[in-house]
């Protein structure tokens, strides 16, 4: 019991479940060990993933003298020898994504079935794979932050298949391309043209999860997300649960994961989060995110302005779109 307690106090949502959920030290049961031995695989690489992009420095050095010289061989090569691995790289985090929604399929199967009757019950007893759940999300909007101030990625990327078809034009064997063949170059430029390319593959993910497996409710998903973000909103604005946390670090996190539910909901849910019969109480997630420091939340506040499904929608309130404004 000790990790989670349940929050006496409702907002003005009628009914709306509150929980303190230990994201910091949450153990998984016996119950929840297979998946989250599972998933756990997949969320130790992502930590690597970020250090990666985090240091990703890009050829853009290499790009510019071979452009501005096009008779010089060497500089050709040298920036071609600068790009390759740069481009192995980008592969390797395209490949991630697709392992990130595998796992994604696998706790939301966990956290929807019927072993407990509402997702209350699922975030209470199955409380390591809610916290592998928020794992996901918080990685996946750090990599969108990351990936957003990083024009490299997107021009490393456009120069090398600029010169790989190049090549192939002028029957130039090309080193690169077995890594790399023209098809996955297509989807992987895909991915990147997106402007957060990891959350669009976690939303389309959980779409498809929901598509995939007819003979489950879309409550069963669509409730998990918003008891998600109602547990983050209340640990966040609550001052004696806020307090429990050891670090800092587990307000950005809270931050981050409650953003990346509602998100999730705004696309998964026919009507999306911000219309009135959603069960996310938007106006007070709006409302903790304006009581952070300005400069911590801009991005996040950013993510709900422009990477949502409905919240131009005409049904959405004005008070809401102002408070995002």
């Amino acid at each position: 019991m000790g990790n989670l307690l349940k929050v006496l106090t409702c907002t003005d949502l009628e009914q709306e479940p509150n929980f303190f959920l230990d994201f910091e030290n949450a153990q998984p049961t016996e119950a929840e060990r297979e998946t989250w031995e599972e998933v756990d695989v997949v969320l130790q690489d992502a930590r690597a993933i970020l250090d990666e992009l985090q240091a990703y420095k890009g050829a853009g050095q290499e790009i510019r003298e071979a452009i501005q010289n096009p008779n010089d061989e060497a500089l050709q090569d040298q920036a071609w020898a600068a790009v390759v691995p740069l481009v192995g790289k980008l592969k390797k985090f395209y490949e991630f994504s697709q392992r990130l929604e595998a796992a994604l399929h696998s706790l939301l199967r966990a956290l929807t079935n019927e072993t407990y009757s509402d997702s209350m019950q699922h975030l209470e007893r199955e409380q390591a794979l809610a916290k592998q759940f928020a794992e996901i999300l918080h990685f996946t909007l750090r990599f969108d932050e990351l990936k957003m101030i990083n024009p490299a990625i997107q021009n490393d990327f456009s120069y090398y298949r600029r010169t790989l078809n190049r090549m192939r034009i002028n029957n130039v064997p090309a080193e690169g391309e077995n890594e790399v063949n023209n098809e996955l170059a297509n989807r992987i430029s895909l991915f990147y043209a997106d402007a957060t390319p990891m959350l669009k593959a976690l939303s389309d993910g959980t779409t498809k999860f929901v598509s995939e497996n007819k003979n489950l409710p879309i409550e069963n998903t669509t409730d998990v997300l918003s008891t998600m973000a109602s547990v983050c909103k209340v640990m966040l604005e609550t001052p004696e649960y806020r307090s429990r946390f050891s670090s800092e670090a587990t307000v950005s996190f809270c931050l981050r994961v409650m953003v990346g539910v509602i998100i999730l909901y705004d696309y998964v849910h026919p009507v999306g989060a911000f219309a009135k019969s959603s069960k996310i109480d938007m106006k007070g997630c709006i409302k903790v995110l304006r009581d952070q420091p300005p400069n911590s939340v801009e991005g996040l506040l950013n993510a709900l302005r422009y990477t949502t499904k409905h919240l131009n929608d005409e049904s959405t309130a004005k008070t809401i779109k102002s408070m995002l404004q």
